[in-house]
């Protein structure tokens, strides 16, 4: 279950506590994002809504200025005693035109000379002797200043003049004639003479352009879809529009905006789409976005800093531990300072040692005895082949046969220097090698060159420390129960396998064996030629472990391999070594 644990992907504590810290920060960052947005969408249509206001209400004091001044520019006319006297004067046409030169057209066009906008100034003269004065056509838009004396009664049977003659309408501000197809607006009023009779003599009538009326539209951004109007706030009419509102938008799309006139029947309405208003809202919306990301990648940047900072520590005593997993306990950390860390370090550091005591005063007695039972293993191995190897020279000594008893000799002599190695359990996989070519030497003086032996053992796993004496008894065992025929072949091999293994091949090309008696070889139960087999599987097993051991093969007739399956190290080679190291 622990090997279960740690071949899982390590993923150090103080980054699993940044998930919540990062979902907190991400969360903070929507919420203020999210607010900053809305204040600022709300200041910007504030804002907008303001200047808007602004505008209109400076427009509505320079329609009331123009009012006031068209409307002084009548009382003028109106209180003016020589101008009245000629518009009631009756002569002949001479006299009537010098009246009008001299008392009439001068006191016409002196205020439209003063007023800075473009106005048609129009008299309607009751007097019938009273000459007129045609000015431009009135059917067209005003492109300048002008004046007009012109006779009431060509004008009486008209639909506007019978709607402003009565003696209830005076002082009217009205769209009349062609005013509302040429965007016009006129001041109409009745003149009387200043005797005391109050009798009519004429009326006025002061037509401007609407544009110049309202002034200066600068402020009102039509082009991006607002729309300015004039409106009658009696009928609802509208009088003067400019811009156009979409006739399929709903109410809830424009933002309304009216302004009253004073001392008049009209207002001043601005119609504001919200797409103005919030004509900057995407750009502050990518703008924060960028900000709030630019922040959570600070904060983030910070978190992993803090983290990483803070997770050196944890990340020694995970090291610790995985090494106390393994079986060293031999390593040991301090932390400087009076936290949790040198806490925990202190209780680590305490339970190694005692570890390593308890390990001294019984796990190194259970080795000692592990290690008896295993140098009997062994020495049960050395006497029987002993024994035949002294059998084999004392008929070789019988028969005279004095070289090859001084050969075999000395290749036993060889072969058990290499096989006691000094009392050492673990033997380089070379000097393993060298003891099998000794023994094959003593077998060679017995059968001559009836065998062949090939050796194909990588260079690289030459190094490799493995426990001694695993390779030479089933070589010996192709002496005694393999051969058959005149002759026989014999193949070791090595190589390294994946995950820090290496993998052992004895193959020959003898007899083999039938499927009943490799069953029986790989059972427990004690058989001939399976005592060589059982005795090297148990030494592995107690030194490396039951996943590592022997695997047979062998098919009736065609030969055997045996194959051995073992650890590039063990925590025995990594405990001699790290000694050594000290």
């Amino acid at each position: 279950m622990g090997e279960f644990r740690w071949g899982r992907k390590y993923i150090p504590f103080t980054y699993k506590t940044m998930l919540p810290y990062l979902a907190l920060v991400l969360l903070t960052d929507i919420l203020v994002g999210y607010i900053a947005y809305t204040m600022l969408v709300d200041s910007r249509t504030e804002m907008a809504e303001t200047n808007i206001r602004t505008a209109m209400r400076q427009t509505s004091n320079n329609i009331e200025y123009q009012m006031d001044e068209i409307t002084r520019m009548t009382n003028s006319l109106f209180l003016n005693t020589t101008f009245q006297n000629a518009l009631q004067f009756k002569g002949d046409t001479r006299e009537n035109m010098l009246k009008m030169k001299d008392d009439i057209v001068p006191y016409m066009k002196a205020p439209l000379q003063l007023y800075g906008n473009k106005l048609r100034l129009v008299l309607y003269a009751v007097n019938e002797t009273m000459l007129e004065i045609a000015g431009d056509d009135m059917s067209q838009p005003i492109g300048r200043s002008d004046y007009y004396v012109l006779s009431a009664q060509g004008v009486a049977q008209t639909d506007w003049f019978k709607s402003v003659s009565p003696p209830s309408r005076d002082k009217l501000w009205l769209q009349i004639d062609t005013d509302r197809e040429l965007g016009n607006l006129s001041y109409f009023r009745k003149l009387f003479a200043a005797n005391g009779a109050q009798s009519l003599i004429g009326y006025i009538r002061v037509t401007a352009r609407f544009d110049e009326l309202l002034g200066n539209f600068d402020t009102f951004p039509i082009e991006q879809g607002i729309a300015l109007r004039l409106k009658d706030k009696t009928t609802g009419a509208n009088l003067y529009e400019r811009g156009t509102v979409a006739s399929n938008a709903d109410a809830g799309a424009y933002l309304v905006i009216s302004e009253d006139i004073p001392d008049s029947g009209y207002a001043i309405e601005t119609w504001v789409p919200h797409r103005y208003l919030n004509k900057d809202a995407s750009k502050m919306r990518r703008v924060i976005g960028a900000v709030c990301a630019i922040s959570f990648a600070v904060m983030a940047l910070i978190g992993f800093l803090v983290a990483r900072l803070s997770g050196k520590k944890m990340k020694r005593i995970v090291t610790l531990v995985r090494s106390f997993q393994e079986g060293n306990f031999y390593k040991r950390i301090g932390f400087a300072g009076n936290d949790e860390f040198v806490y925990i370090a202190d209780a680590f550091n305490q339970m190694a040692q005692s570890i390593q005591e308890l390990i001294r005063d019984v796990y190194e007695q259970g080795m000692q005895k592990k290690q008896a039972e295993l140098d009997v293993l062994q020495a049960q191995i050395s006497p029987h082949f002993l024994y035949n190897t002294l059998s084999t020279i004392g008929s070789l000594a019988n028969m005279g046969e004095a070289d090859k008893v001084t050969k075999m000799v000395q290749e036993l002599s060889k072969f058990y220097r290499l096989t006691l190695n000094e009392g050492q359990v673990y033997i380089s996989l070379e000097a393993e090698v060298e003891q099998v070519k000794a023994y094959l030497d003593i077998q060679r003086v017995k059968y001559a060159d009836a065998f062949q032996v090939y050796l194909d053992i990588d260079p690289d796993i030459l190094h490799v420390r493995i426990i001694k004496l695993v390779l030479q008894p089933f070589v010996e065992n192709i002496f005694k129960h393999a051969w058959f025929g005149e002759s026989i072949a014999i193949r070791i091999a090595g190589r390294r396998l994946g995950g820090e293994r290496i993998e052992l091949k004895v193959i020959d090309n003898g007899i083999g064996m039938r499927p009943d008696t490799l069953k029986r070889m790989r059972s427990s139960e004690p058989s001939a030629g399976g005592y060589g087999l059982r005795n090297v599987e148990e030494r592995i097993k107690m030194r490396y472990g039951s996943d590592f051991g022997i695997q047979i093969g062998s098919y009736y007739g065609a030969g055997t391999t045996v194959e051995l399956i073992l650890p590039m190290e063990n925590a025995e080679i990594r405990e001699d070594k790290e000694r050594g190291d000290q």
